[in-house]
């Protein structure tokens, strides 16, 4: 089961130790061509920048976009945006190097050989003059690559002091590398445009870098390797994050439900908006005339793209599916938009050609669609969300094809100006907010109640009382889905005289291609994620359709294909047919609008089979893929509704096919079990417990086993199950701290607050024990939990296992599990593993993480000291914030 959501964040280990060498290791590359630029004068050209260019891709790029990964596994929000934004800012500066190399600054003289040149004379005519060389001009797209890279960096600039500012908030190793980056950065720009001292002062940062990223590295690794802090920087911020200001109560509540979840990963709305903050920040200096050619701007943006795409990804395994198809919205519409100016760069075409070409794209539309969708999803969150949600409705008005080009690069630019702004302010809100776990900075309340909307939205129904719960088969990607496709099938619609336009032709590749293949083999990975029972074998196929759609009618025209080629496409054409044929009995098993779009992408593809023949009726086919597009539109905006509220409120239509349940002969199973959302199952399981059984019960972590107080033999029996080494101490788990109350324990106050504020939740705390714990109801197993002198107390985050403790008292609890064996996080794990052993287990399904609870020992809390003896759910950074906080609190 560890498999399906992942491993535990203890599993990984200390990724910062990855991403903080891989910058120092990044800027130690850059440091050596600016102090051999600086000391020579002769800047590096040719192959030394395509090396150097490829190292920061593989170093600084890869392996940090790998330390950024491990980084959200492990529930780190600001090491997780830092690390994949640095990885794709180290990868676009790497990328730029390897233009610098490969692009010739000057027209370069190349003689030719011997050979050609007699060659070439029989064929030249006498009065032309021959020579012995070519010239070779520069290469248009990689024109403007110094302005591109200023324009790339400034934004990162700005990005890079946010973190360092944040990161202060958490210890005082990651401010110092951050903020040397930022400067660094400037240097880096100005260097591109002054003399070298910029590059001896970029270099000396850099040197800075390097030095703090191997002590932070050091001080990591000592960390991971002892589970204590080795070496001071890591667990004491520089101030208290609360310094920032108070709680917003009306956004408190909305961030607490959100984080309910899934905490197996950080949360990715900081990384979203950070690269929601670059790439429209380059768009703005290309549409003001920065730039002359986006030839290096698309690589930029479209590494910038992939870093949002994870956004998306993430925010899909923490199951917010908002999130999820805002962030690859945006990423589609980035790296759609990139490569239309890259064509328009690479193509020197004439003013009305490219004028007419635009005129006739009508996909952009689609955009202005989805970018309203997304305002109406963003009624349920807060006020700063939808803001952004209408810039973004703005910039996809601004790039309508139909301006006038006089118009429209303006009117982008001062749209792109007011969403990098927003976005700029947003990245520091969301990483604020997620690392104090409060709304410090404010994002405004929610714009409309959440009652409200469901009955606006459920207008439509006949029954508008019935909320139908969202069936299993939906999934959070389905929108994206459905928006990949609406993309492609509007971008794809045109006329026939628009078809032999060049620029048109040229135009619409990146609109088809880019949204109907790429973003929608992203969205089968999603669905691979869903679980759902036809996985993603629907948007597989679809981008083969549209990729071979692109190939032929755009790509096709353009390559003049043979008449023998255009039958190859024809049966591949009848082979999409019958695919797509299989395709409509699948969707007949989810719902109406999956099975009126494949049925119109079947006669979608009867129109492409006979344009492959010449026989295309253009008018039927551009109804159709309007008719496409419309269904699209509409999937997006109901999948995305019922899956922010759970609840079918726009209507999908039923399964045509309706499953059949067969009833298979169940094995007769080890132990009683009982099912845990029946009352009459858990007063079984409390009576076995009562009786001296040993049984498996879910809690908030993984699944456990547990023994009654009250019968000391079965807290040793439990060692005998488990094969538990005896010098291991069973803690004892209650139902809330105010049972503790009730018992009188002489703990300080300091220890009342931070228990407060850990519980319940995932962290056992180790306290002192006493006469105490006959209060508490441990009596005869005083001196079978715990060890001598000390106690591990537990309070789950779970209402069954809590009304557990509250029918039989304080139970005996360990990790279900045999010693030294993986947790279980199912109960059939629990049954298959020791069921024969036990009288009984509890089922519940899959647990709510994949391992166990954080240990914290509180014996010298009032020393002002806690330590880590287990790092579990609860990473132990986050520990340390409570205990920081809760100490602030107490002065």
């Amino acid at each position: 089961m560890a498999s399906s959501d992942g491993f535990p964040a203890s599993f990984y280990g200390e990724p910062g130790v990855l991403g903080m060498l891989s910058n120092g290791i990044s800027a130690f590359l850059v440091l050596l061509q600016n102090f051999h630029t600086a000391h020579t004068g002769t800047a590096p050209a040719g192959v030394e920048n395509i090396l150097a260019g490829v190292h920061l891709i593989l170093i600084g790029g890869v392996c940090q976009l790998v330390a950024g990964m491990l980084s959200f596994r492990k529930y780190d929000h600001l090491s997780g945006t830092a690390f994949i934004g640095y990885a794709a800012l180290w990868g676009s500066y790497g990328a730029t190097r390897i233009y610098f190399g490969a692009s010739a600054q000057t027209p370069t003289i190349v003689p030719l050989p011997a050979q050609i040149m007699n060659n070439l004379s029989t064929n030249m005519t006498s009065n032309m003059s021959l020579t012995a060389t070519v010239v070779i001009p520069v290469c248009h797209v990689c024109l403007s690559i110094k302005e591109t890279a200023i324009a790339g960096l400034v934004p990162y600039i700005l990005l890079s002091f946010l973190l360092a500012f944040c990161s202060a908030t958490v210890n005082y190793i990651m401010p110092l590398v951050f903020g040397a980056i930022t400067a660094t950065l400037v240097f880096e720009a100005v260097g591109l445009v002054a003399s070298s001292w910029a590059l001896v002062v970029s270099g000396v940062l850099e040197l800075l870098i390097l030095m703090c990223a191997i002590y932070g590295s050091a001080a990591l690794l000592g960390k991971g390797l002892t589970q204590r802090l080795v070496l001071k920087g890591f667990g004491t911020p520089l101030f208290n994050v609360l310094l920032l200001g108070t709680t917003n109560s009306g956004s408190a509540q909305k961030i607490g439900q959100e984080k309910k979840k899934n905490t197996k990963y950080a949360e990715p709305m900081a990384l979203g908006f950070f690269c929601d903050t670059v790439a429209p920040f380059i768009f703005a200096f290309y549409s003001f005339g920065y730039m002359k050619s986006f030839g290096v701007g698309v690589a930029w943006v479209s590494i910038i793209t992939v870093a949002q795409l994870f956004s998306s990804y993430y925010a899909h395994l923490r199951q917010d599916c908002y999130h999820t198809t805002k962030f690859g919205l945006h990423a589609t519409y980035w790296l759609i938009k990139a490569w239309d100016e890259f064509v328009l760069s690479a193509l020197v075409l004439e003013d009305g050609k490219v004028a007419s070409g635009r005129e006739a794209m009508v996909g952009n539309w689609f955009f202005v669609m989805a970018g309203v969708m997304l305002c109406v999803g963003s009624l349920n969150t807060d006020v700063l969300e939808l803001i952004h949600n209408m810039l973004f409705v703005l910039l996809t008005l601004s790039t309508i094809p139909q301006i006038a080009l006089q118009g429209y690069y303006i009117f982008f630019g001062v749209a792109c100006s007011l969403f990098t702004a927003a976005s700029l302010y947003c990245t520091f809100s969301r990483l604020i907010n997620t690392i104090a776990e409060k709304s410090l900075i404010p994002v405004g309340p929610q714009p409309i109640s959440s009652e409200m909307l469901k009955k606006a939205l459920m207008c439509c129904r006949a029954n508008q009382g019935d909320q139908e719960a969202l069936p299993q088969t939906d999934q959070g990607s389905d929108a994206l889905f459905y928006i990949s496709n609406g993309v492609a099938a509007l971008s794809a619609l045109h006329a026939h005289s628009s078809s032999l336009n060049p620029a048109f032709l040229h135009l619409t590749v990146p609109w088809v291609l880019i949204s109907g293949a790429i973003i929608q083999a992203y969205v089968s990975r999603l669905q691979v994620t869903g679980g759902g029972r036809f996985g993603s074998v629907i948007p597989t196929i679809y981008v083969a359709v549209w990729a071979t759609w692109t190939w032929f009618r755009f790509s096709g025209n353009l390559l003049q294909l043979s008449a023998e080629a255009a039958y190859g496409f024809t049966a591949g054409a009848i082979a999409l047919l019958v695919i797509n044929a299989f395709l409509m009995l699948i969707a007949a098993y989810r719902n109406l609008v999956l099975l009126f779009l494949t049925s119109v992408m079947e006669v979608v593809l009867v129109c492409f089979l006979l344009s492959t023949l010449q026989r295309l009726p253009y008018g039927f086919e551009i109804a159709m893929l309007a008719l496409f597009s419309i269904i699209c539109i509409y999937g997006a905006l109901a999948s995305l509704v019922n899956c922010i509220f759970s609840h079918r409120l726009l209507p999908m239509g039923p399964p045509l096919i309706k499953e059949k349940v067969r009833w298979e002969s169940v094995p007769e199973l080890p132990c009683p079990v009982a099912n845990s959302r029946l009352t009459s199952s858990l007063m079984k399981i409390a009576g076995l417990l009562e009786e001296g059984g040993v049984c498996g019960v879910p809690t908030d972590t993984v699944y456990a086993l547990v023994a009654s107080c009250k019968n000391p033999r079965a807290i040793e029996n439990i060692y005998n199950i488990k094969d538990r080494p005896a010098e291991k101490p069973i803690c004892i788990c209650i139902s809330n701290v105010e049972q503790l109350v009730e018992a009188k324990p002489p703990f300080s106050p300091l220890l009342w607050e931070f228990m407060r504020n850990v519980y319940p939740g995932g962290i056992s705390c180790i306290v002192s024990k006493g006469d105490w714990l006959f209060k508490l109801g441990v009596g005869p197993a005083y001196d079978r939990v715990g060890t001598k002198d000390s106690i591990m107390i537990r309070v789950p985050d779970h209402t069954v296992t809590g009304h557990l403790c509250d029918i039989t008292g304080p139970l005996a609890i360990t990790s279900a599990n045999p010693s030294g064996e993986p947790d279980s996080t199912h109960h059939t794990m629990v049954i298959n593993r020791l069921g024969h052993k036990l009288q009984g287990v509890l089922c519940d399904g899959d647990s709510n993480e994949v391992v166990a609870s954080t240990v914290v020992n509180c014996l010298k809390i009032d020393e002002g000291t806690i330590t880590i003896v287990r790092e579990g759910c609860v990473p132990a950074v986050k520990v340390h914030q409570i205990f920081e906080r809760v100490k602030s609190t107490m002065v």
